[in-house]
């Protein structure tokens, strides 16, 4: 199994172009950055997904160059696990491509904007996800979607628990977690987490949401009356003492307010004490 991290942070990046809270400051000041949350998934090394695409995407890791052909591509698809824009937005850079498959709930293949502009350009071929149904790709990997959470993306209405999703979908999918194997080693992607799932106890590598590390870092970094919960978020306080031993746990898309996106910060020696870490930007995991 090879995983490339091409980016850890949530909306709006690290810094944030309009935000001077300290960790954006600190970013700026220290010279590094986070591009928006998007992971790279191959079960051979050879044949490539991107699990989400954010709206910063570049496809500029090694393992992703195209050839031999002018125009061959290893990347085969994208894989959704929600219908934000951070999310999906990215879909729009791959309109180049003759041909792309997307695979996401029935309701986020019906709710996301970026897919009906991308069919303007490409042949877009999508695969819904069946919760707990495994679905097979190329290169020996097996996706196999679970739900999180019921969080609407704000274009497309308040979220709020017992809301059916537009198709008649139950509301849990609008946001999904991915259980992903080569059958070898296990990966789970879980990037918006609203409340702990057993699901996220039992691989090699789970890849967690590591938006917010407390539920009031909104209000005192930025001002926003908004908690973590509130936005679809567990903080990390609240999921470390709920890992369980055997996996590792990485944590992914951070936001700008985050101080465990800093490497210096007692929020980060916290995650290890507990065995986990912060997902890696722009590195590859190499083979699991």
């Amino acid at each position: 199994m090879r995983v490339r991290f091409l980016g850890t942070a949530a909306g709006g990046g690290l810094p944030q172009w309009n935000c001077a809270c300290a960790g954006c400051r600190a970013a700026r000041e220290g010279g590094w950055s986070r591009r928006q949350d998007t992971v790279a998934i191959s079960g051979d090394g050879r044949v490539w997904y991107l699990l989400n695409a954010a709206p910063d995407l570049r496809l500029d890791a090694p393992e992703l160059h195209p050839g031999p052909g002018l125009r061959e591509t290893p990347l085969r698809g994208v894989i959704l696990t929600s219908a934000e824009l951070d999310h999906t937005t990215g879909l729009l850079t791959l309109r180049e491509t003759s041909a792309i498959s997307v695979y996401a709930s029935s309701t986020v293949l019906a709710a996301t904007p970026a897919l009906s502009l991308l069919r303007r350009y490409t042949t877009v071929n999508e695969s819904p996800l069946i919760g707990g149904v495994p679905a097979v790709l190329d290169g020996g990997l097996t996706v196999t979607a679970f739900p999180l959470g019921d969080k609407r993306p704000r274009y497309a209405g308040e979220s709020a628990a017992g809301i059916a999703a537009p198709s008649g979908a139950p509301a849990g999918e609008w946001v999904v977690g991915l259980r992903l194997t080569n059958g070898r080693t296990t990966v789970i992607y879980a990037p918006c987490l609203a409340e702990w799932s057993d699901e996220l106890t039992r691989a090699d590598v789970v890849i967690l949401d590591g938006t917010f590390f407390s539920d009031d870092e909104l209000r005192r970094h930025t001002g926003v009356d908004r908690t973590a919960r509130q936005m679809g978020h567990l903080p990390i306080e609240e999921s470390l003492p709920l890992l369980a031993p055997g996996p590792r746990y990485l944590y992914t898309h951070l936001n700008n307010t985050n101080p465990v996106a800093r490497p210096d910060s007692p929020e980060r020696a916290l995650l290890h004490r507990h065995g986990a870490a912060v997902a890696p930007e722009g590195r590859d995991l190499a083979d699991l």
